[in-house]
């Protein structure tokens, strides 16, 4: 708007709301948006492109157990709280977020409350070629734990959030080739690298319109010590302006 008489073809902006609870795209109009393609700008520093993401699921674990006076408890009692940290340590302890990186996914325990009645585990899981096989491996811990104890007391609902979008890029790379263009007219490193976590642009490539990710200049996301770089978000409105003439 600023700068008059720069050329482009039609631009639809859009903002999201909800993208960190996963419901960014759930309602989005795509005919209303009227673009056959898209790019968010939702990345870390400046020079980040990324059309690859994990796969992801949340997963809530609900263990049911016994209550009874502790007293009398003997043979009787099925601790829930106690036996939804059974359930925890069957999982590899290795993966997990602080232990991996790059392609390696993980389980990620987000939240915890119960007693000795019940309990519940809250999980996402993410993980690209191995994703199916952690699904499959909490539906055997829960059957083994059943076993166990000899009854119902384990179950497990499983959601899947998104999908990785790079079979959805992959058709359209000059989408990605023109970034990179732009990148090096501002001296701007292009570095690809995968998400490890997932955008609104994952869905919106599922739901017809090839979105990868752009860099927004932020660090230290979901951290108290987030903060975004002005420069590299300067930076970034003259990158988005060049792909709007590209």
């Amino acid at each position: 708007i600023q700068e008059k008489g720069l050329p482009h073809g039609k631009l639809c902006i859009a903002f999201t709301p909800d993208e960190e609870i996963g419901e960014g795209a759930e309602l989005f109009d795509i005919p209303g948006f009227g673009a056959d393609f898209a790019y968010t700008v939702d990345g870390g520093d400046a020079g980040s492109i990324e059309y690859e993401n994990f796969n992801a699921a949340a997963v809530t674990l609900t263990v049911h157990g016994v209550n009874i006076h502790p007293g009398s408890a003997k043979d009787k009692m099925k601790n829930a709280a106690v036996m939804a940290m059974e359930f925890h340590n069957e999982l590899p302890k290795q993966a997990c977020p602080e232990c991996t990186s790059g392609y390696e996914g993980f389980f990620h325990l987000t939240g915890m409350h119960g007693s000795v009645e019940a309990a519940q585990l809250s999980y996402i899981i993410r993980d690209h070629e191995k994703f199916e096989k952690k699904k499959q491996l909490v539906e055997n811990i829960c059957s083994k734990l059943n076993e166990r104890h000899g009854g119902a007391f384990f179950t497990a609902e499983i959601t899947d959030q998104y999908y990785n979008m790079k079979e959805k890029i992959e058709p359209y790379l000059f989408l990605i080739e023109n970034v990179k263009t732009c990148m090096k007219k501002l001296d701007i490193k292009p570095h690809i690298q995968p998400i490890r976590g997932g955008t609104d642009g994952a869905r919106l490539s599922f739901m017809g319109v090839p979105c990868p990710n752009l860099c927004a200049g932020g660090h230290n996301f979901h951290g108290r010590y987030e903060y975004c770089c002005v420069e590299s978000m300067e930076k970034i409105t003259q990158l988005l302006i060049l792909l709007a003439q590209k």
